[in-house]
């Protein structure tokens, strides 16, 4: 199986520790695209700071993240599932699994990224600020930078089993999934219930979507062998005691009452 994860805003940095290997990342085919991204983003974030943030969609307050990635090149790296930090990962807690989930992690989470395209939880990356939605002066559009070369890569990624479509949507619009493997890609959307005088209502709520898409995916991943084929994903997800219906053929909705 695979999951697709959006990152986190949140970056936990490196205090110390060799640079990053550009070459040493996962999918190494994505190496021009990524090299083309970081190289944009190096130097807009070495020159005008009004004119990066603007580009960057952050405040004033957020100077510092703007000399972050203009040194980008020399900064110390750390596995990319210590560095995202943030709601959904904290309900993953990588740090705390067990040895064979943490295994069952390392081969099939899948982390998007404005800046890498996706990288695996043990690729080696520094923190940096680049979200999906991004249109850098130069290249445009992060998600049209992206999806061609996502296009080639990922169908070999996915494999053979289902894939767990988690993202947000400006990670999702980066690559969709065509042909066999959308046959066999679940995307979740997490809804709160609530009842308002006698009657059920429904609503997405971010801070419920994300901490529930981070504690589903750890108790996958803690429960066992994860499941082969799309239908045995329902049946584990609901066997694990949660509120799952089929909204549409590929498409779960997962309801929930409290975190």
């Amino acid at each position: 199986m695979l999951v697709l994860l959006p990152p986190s805003e949140g970056k936990a940095g490196a205090v110390r520790g060799a640079p990053f290997d550009p070459g040493a990342l996962s999918s190494p085919e994505l190496g021009p695209a990524r090299e083309a991204v970081l190289d944009e983003l190096v130097e807009l974030c070495a020159g005008d700071e009004v004119k990066a943030r603007e580009v960057l969609g952050l405040s004033e307050r957020q100077g510092a993240e703007m000399a972050r990635n203009a040194a980008l090149r020399s900064a110390p790296a750390r596995p990319a599932g210590d560095i995202y930090t943030g709601v959904l990962y904290d309900a993953l807690d990588l740090a705390s699994l067990d040895t064979a989930a943490r295994r069952r992690a390392r081969a099939s989470l899948l982390v998007f990224s404005g800046l890498w395209g996706v990288v695996r939880i043990t690729d080696r990356i520094p923190a940096y600020r680049c979200s999906g939605g991004v249109r850098l002066p130069g290249l445009g559009a992060l998600a049209a930078h992206w999806r061609g070369p996502l296009a080639s890569v990922l169908p070999a990624v996915a494999g053979e089993g289902p894939v767990l479509d988690l993202r947000s949507s400006a990670y999702a619009a980066m690559w969709r999934p065509a042909g066999e493997v959308a046959d066999r890609t679940v995307t979740v959307r997490v809804l709160q219930s609530r009842i308002v005088d006698g009657v059920e209502r429904r609503s997405v709520v971010s801070h419920f979507n994300k901490a529930t898409k981070g504690r589903l995916v750890r108790e996958l991943l803690l429960a066992g062998p994860l499941p082969r084929t799309p239908r045995r994903l329902v049946e584990a997800l609901r066997d694990l005691g949660y509120r799952v219906e089929e909204a549409a053929p590929g498409r779960l909705d997962v309801v929930v009452t409290e975190l």
